[in-house]
């Protein structure tokens, strides 16, 4: 293909015949799909499924969440062209990419979203794909590693944030996302000894047994010690990779719910995200993307390129293992 192909294409998302290769759609026309993948519920041959979680009645601050998957998806037209940046090897033409849709649930029934989700995940996971979760408010995270922990046993947590999100909180039907990964290490879903916290710059004392690499050390030591740091806390075992977009400062990432100054660059996530490779990652999520207050879209575009990133990281462990 090349770019005259703009001419003839259009709503790439339920045209294109092939779940691999690139895409010339304009940016700013045709039907919105993550990357110009096509949409699908059929997984059969599908080595990773992209899905939209558009929930956020879990937040504490700011809403506007829910609009998160749309906005991430339209901000990502302007990326399928040419292989991810930074990798050597194109995720879009060697693997089987596709658009799996939003979650659909009743928000007039809120009990019942955490059963939905959890279910919708481990229907990707059980056609043998891999799921890349876009958010949606970060309480979305948990019952995504109910899923992925009955598959794969106790899970590692790789976790960019300014929040640890560990606020104590026994009651396990409560929905809140500050405190789901109390109830993710309390309910024995992820290992706290193997899981990181990256860029943590809000004050909570009890780690929980978590490794916690706060903003200013990343600041301090930069992104390259960083990942070793990262890497030596993993090892090789399955990991998820959660990426709330308040990691990044407020300067890179003013769409969000609770903004916290001094955090993380854009720069620096990129060159951590992409030294990443190599990590035994299994899936992933961008979350807490909030377009209502992302005047300029830098936000949106953050967090497609993060999902982005996630993708490129899966791609990575597939082909070499």
């Amino acid at each position: 293909m090349a770019l005259e192909d703009a001419k003839t294409q259009v709503d790439q998302a339920f045209t294109r015949e092939d779940l691999k290769g690139p895409s010339f759609e304009n940016a700013f026309g045709g039907a919105t799909s993550f990357l110009r993948r096509r949409y699908t519920k059929d997984l059969r041959g599908v080595d990773i499924a992209v899905t939209g979680i558009p929930f956020d009645q879990a937040v504490t601050n700011r809403t506007g969440t829910r609009l998160g998957p749309r906005a991430i998806r339209e901000a990502s037209t302007l990326q399928p062209f040419d292989p991810p940046y930074g990798w050597d090897f194109d995720v879009l033409s060697e693997f089987a990419i596709a658009d799996y849709g939003d979650l659909a649930f009743d928000y007039g029934h809120v009990s019942q979203f955490p059963g939905a989700l959890k279910a919708h995940i481990k229907g990707i996971l059980d056609a043998g794909a891999a799921s890349v979760v876009l958010g949606g408010d970060h309480y979305i995270t948990f019952p995504v590693l109910k899923a992925y922990a009955e598959k794969y046993g106790p899970i590692s947590l790789l976790q960019f944030d300014a929040h640890s999100d560990t606020w104590p909180d026994d009651d396990m039907d409560r929905i809140d996302h500050g405190t789901m990964f109390y109830k993710a290490v309390k309910s024995g879903i992820v290992n706290p000894k193997t899981s990181v916290q990256v860029g943590i710059r809000t004050t909570n004392e009890d780690t929980l047994g978590v490794t916690v690499i706060d903003a200013r050390e990343v600041h301090e030591k930069g992104p390259v010690a960083t990942v070793a740091r990262i890497k030596e806390v993993l090892g090789d075992t399955p990991t998820y990779l959660t990426f709330d977009i308040d990691a990044l400062d407020p300067a890179f990432a003013p769409g969000t719910g609770t903004p916290v100054w001094g955090g993380l660059t854009s720069a620096q996530c990129a060159i951590m995200l992409r030294d990443l490779a190599g990590i035994n990652i299994m899936g992933g999520d961008v979350v807490e993307v909030s377009p209502p207050f992302d005047t300029t879209g830098a936000t949106a575009i953050a967090g497609a390129h993060i999902a982005t990133e996630i993708l490129c990281l899966l791609g990575h462990r597939m082909r070499t293992t």
